[in-house]
């Protein structure tokens, strides 16, 4: 049984936010150029996406649940 369920919109927001300082650490060491505004788009998007998924999988889960909970009533 896992330790607690997966949590999408958590983990796209993680990756978006390594991503983005992946970037910005990669300009900073002159290994790259990358324009001062890239950055804001790409977080405020992510973070945009990252909390619509993590609303679908609380729905999806909620929705889970809820099906289980009549499943053992009818037995």
């Amino acid at each position: 049984m896992l330790r607690h369920e997966l949590q999408p919109g958590r983990l796209l927001a993680g990756t978006v936010l390594i991503t983005a300082a992946v970037l910005y650490t990669g300009d900073a060491v002159s290994a790259w150029s990358i324009p001062w505004w890239v950055l804001f788009p790409l977080v405020c998007g992510g973070l945009w996406l990252a909390a619509a998924v993590g609303v679908f999988g609380h729905l999806v889960r909620r929705r889970r649940r809820r099906k289980m909970g009549e499943r053992v009533k009818e037995c």
